[in-house]
């Protein structure tokens, strides 16, 4: 059985179809054009050059295009980048789809989806569970097969759904050991944050920003969408103001892309845990493929840090 792209060490030959999610155009030094082309199968992601593209090539190797790839694991600034050697696109006689090729949650949609219907019917504030279970009904389906980003963190199938459900248990341990916080506020602000990213994002195979996604951005349409809920739902009072303070400032910092820091105390949590999961997740898929006693590849989004696993590392435990 042939080994993922995850799975594969510097120096080894790589023979298999992948799949193009995305395509940057270049011009190297010798002011011939080259494509940076992000690979991906069901284990991971991996860069790759080609270079001295023709305007065929360009028209050829574009995103959500299947490939068939020879070529070699290399480190390249401390990261793996794959050596091209050979490369085609397929055809039908190759039997492939892009679902083959993409990363999804290792938890099913459906569990998923009936974990975050419990916490919010344990909400016992009406107005704050009634706008929760309004826009989560209202983007279910999207919600449940979107990814959390384009890269960096949660970037798969069904990321969106897989981070939100690590926060709701992260919040509920959270707001076990400090009972001042508002329980139902903050499942709400952790469910409610990155929602609209069903709308900024445009799909869970090869995920791409949307015009309205890079004009407006997630946090300021779910803002909105609040408003609108609270309107067709008839709701008033501060629930709505506050959990549209939660969802504006989850980020943190206006450098990190919030309007508005936390100023109250969901609002900071909500920010911490966000943190917590996406950092983890990252570093999780970074020493998944390293060996006890080496150094992971450098994480840009982490200070571009590269990460040690300790040789006395065990690997969990399959649940």
């Amino acid at each position: 059985m042939k080994k993922g792209l995850n799975h594969h060490q510097i120096g080894d030959t790589v023979e298999q179809y992948l799949l193009i999610k995305a395509v940057k155009k270049g011009t190297a030094s010798n002011g011939k054009p080259f494509l940076t082309l992000q690979l991906s199968d069901k284990t991971g992601e991996i860069e790759a050059k080609l270079w001295g593209v023709t305007p065929e090539d360009e028209a050829t190797f574009v995103g959500a295009v299947i490939v068939h790839v020879q070529g070699e694991i290399q480190e390249f600034r401390g990261m793996r980048q794959l050596k091209i050697k050979a490369i085609r696109p397929t055809s039908g006689m190759d039997q492939v789809k892009p679902s083959d090729f993409v990363q999804s949650a290792p938890v099913s949609p459906q569990e998923m989806a009936e974990k975050i219907t419990q916490y919010i019917f344990e909400m016992e504030n009406a107005k704050i569970q009634r706008l929760t279970r309004h826009l989560f009904k209202k983007h279910q389906q999207a919600f449940m097969e979107s990814p959390a980003a384009t890269k960096n963190h949660h970037e798969f199938v069904s990321g969106l759904a897989y981070h939100v459900v690590s926060m709701l248990d992260l919040a509920k341990a959270v707001a076990e050991l400090y009972p001042s916080l508002d329980k139902d506020l903050l499942f709400a602000g952790v469910i409610l944050h990155d929602l609209a990213k069903v709308r900024e994002l445009s799909g869970p195979i090869v995920s791409q920003y949307t015009t309205e996604g890079i004009l407006l951005g997630h946090i300021t349409m779910i803002v909105n969408e609040i408003a609108e809920a609270a309107k067709e739902l008839d709701i008033d009072g501060e629930e709505v103001l506050v959990l549209q303070h939660l969802v504006l400032s989850h980020h943190g910092k206006e450098e990190w892309g919030s309007p508005k820091p936390p100023m109250i105390r969901e609002a900071e949590i909500l920010h911490m845990i966000d943190n917590i999961d996406a950092k983890m997740n990252m570093m999780d898929r970074a020493l998944e493929r390293v060996v006890p006693g080496e150094f992971s590849e450098r994480i840009y989004p982490l200070d571009n840090r590269s990460f040690y696993k300790p040789k006395f590392h065990k690997p969990p435990l399959d649940m």
